[in-house]
């Protein structure tokens, strides 16, 4: 259980920078609904992601809620055109269940979405316990989830590069 606790404080390494020639589309859709802390996240996406990718486009889109996150991002993959999708927001448990439904409805459609359009969707819609484990994931450095996303949308992209020019 410890070592489980210890991998969930862990970012992954920085990918290889990408090289300038290489112009890559990506899409952050972000909720508006505790925006302090989502926009931690998309702030320390951008900074992490243009230091791997500096020619990267990055679109924000903004919606309400956590629960309308899955269907831009459904309607931004079918017009096709870009490289990845980031899923940006934030449900803090309280007493009844409903964060782990949107939780678990917001997986299964990102997923669903990925699949579908056969598209790297980053799943960064974090469920969390209160605002100090938001603060923590969202606003300090350490171990923050906007720079895990933009590493790992940087890393998936160059393994499907990788995969589709073999």
């Amino acid at each position: 259980m410890l070592a489980l606790l210890r991998m969930a404080n862990i970012i992954p390494s920085r990918p290889r920078q990408m090289g300038q020639q290489l112009r890559q589309n990506y899409a952050v859709v972000a909720s508006q609904f505790n925006a302090n802390y989502v926009e931690g996240l998309v702030t320390h996406f951008q900074e992490e992601l243009l230091q791997i990718a500096p020619q990267a486009n990055i679109s924000v889109y903004r919606v309400p809620g956590a629960f309308e996150i899955p269907l831009v991002a459904q309607e931004i993959a079918a017009q096709g055109g870009l490289d990845a999708i980031i899923a940006f927001g934030v449900i803090i448990k309280g007493e009844t269940a409903h964060a782990d439904h949107l939780g678990q409805s917001i997986t299964h459609a990102l997923l669903d979405c990925s699949l579908r359009y056969r598209l790297p969707v980053i799943h960064e819609v974090l469920t969390v316990n209160n605002e100090e484990q938001a603060r923590v994931r969202c606003l300090e450095k350490e171990i923050n989830r906007g720079t895990e996303a933009a590493r790992t949308a940087a890393s998936i992209v160059q393994t499907l590069a990788g995969i589709k020019n073999r």
